[in-house]
């Protein structure tokens, strides 16, 4: 059987991640071929893992490809998805699908239209946890849910520059809680009311977004969750997922890397080091995530996180944005 040659597109951090996981594959029948806007880049990182480096973007697109991650800057994840799509190719993009939902929208008529394979990076959807979490959900374990709680909880905040153009906190980090429980509950929200505060380095207020928010969802059955989202867990990077029920209740992320403490005598917890960063967090998860691609891009797998979705989870976190600026609920426009 030839190999499975997979293109990836930037390799910058994530990019870089990426490539490391997908170079793992290598005795499964996986070829690497890495691309980056700096040739330099992209031949330093496909040769420190022994995979080859095309000398543009256009050549790699030249090459016979069984699939395509792109990871870079939001502005370029349109075009070449859309690239990839007319030229029948699986694509694993990081999220969102472009700048903007309307244009993500756009962009979804497209994969619609040729029928391509594009699963995005909403990397929770492969945690073990999260599955975990599903897995009770649907079983019945939890009877009906009363609660929901979810964090997103990043230990330092990103560069000024990097926020002013993140479309804001709900869009940047809670758009991952809003994934997350419309998959693992298999419903829509519907309705959010968010508030937000900047305590933090003034900076941020002045381009616009808020270091700390919350919002207060509702579910289309009518069940109550909050999401939270935070630029300063000094603690450590703290991920978790709630789900409270009639029958039972399921934490996600509550391991001995949980960046709190236990404030009742005699309790030592957590017992390990906390997470430092998202990367330290999902490592496992990402790693599955490129699995399950490769997979996808064999037409041996699911996708599990289509375009459509990872879109309906970007209108939720517009929103909570919306509802950030006017201070009502607002509904989710769908």
């Amino acid at each position: 059987m030839p190999p499975t040659a997979v293109g990836l597109v930037g390799a910058g951090r994530i990019g870089t991640m990426h490539a490391a996981h997908l170079s793992l594959l290598a005795p499964d029948g996986v070829e690497l071929i890495v691309a980056d806007i700096d040739s330099a880049r992209s031949q330093q990182v496909a040769g420190q893992l022994g995979a080859r480096a095309a000398p543009s973007v256009d050549a790699l697109f030249d090459m016979p490809l069984d699939g395509l991650v792109i990871a870079v800057g939001t502005a370029h994840h349109a075009p070449l998805i859309v690239r990839a799509a007319h030229a029948a190719i699986p694509v694993l993009c990081e999220k969102p699908l472009a700048e903007s939902t309307a244009a993500s929208e756009q962009v979804l008529r497209v994969i619609e239209e040729t029928g391509a394979a594009v699963q995005v990076g909403h990397q929770r959807r492969l945690d073990a946890g999260y599955v975990q979490a599903k897995r009770a959900y649907e079983n019945g374990d939890l009877g009906w849910l009363h609660t929901i709680r979810a964090i997103t909880a990043d230990m330092r905040p990103p560069p000024v520059e990097f926020i002013a153009g993140s479309g804001g906190l709900f869009r940047d980090c809670s758009v991952h809680d809003f994934d997350a429980l419309q998959w693992l509950t298999g419903q829509q929200i519907v309705e959010v009311c968010a508030r937000g505060s900047n305590n933090g380095d003034p900076a941020i207020g002045e381009v616009g977004d808020v270091d700390s928010a919350t919002a207060l969802i509702t579910l289309d059955d009518g069940t109550l969750g909050s999401v939270s989202a935070t630029r300063y867990n000094g603690a450590g990077h703290d991920v978790r997922l709630e789900l409270h029920g009639s029958a039972g209740t399921v934490h996600v992320g509550l391991d001995a890397s949980y960046s709190g403490v236990s404030a009742e005598p005699g309790f030592v917890f957590p017992a390990d080091i906390p997470h430092r960063t998202f990367h330290e967090r999902f490592a496992e998860a990402y790693r599955a995530e490129i699995r399950a691609f490769v997979q996808l891009a064999r037409g041996e797998g699911p996708n599990p996180c289509p375009a459509a979705e990872a879109v309906d989870a970007s209108r939720v976190a517009d929103a909570a944005q919306l509802s950030l600026e006017t201070g009502r609920a607002e509904r989710v426009r769908r």
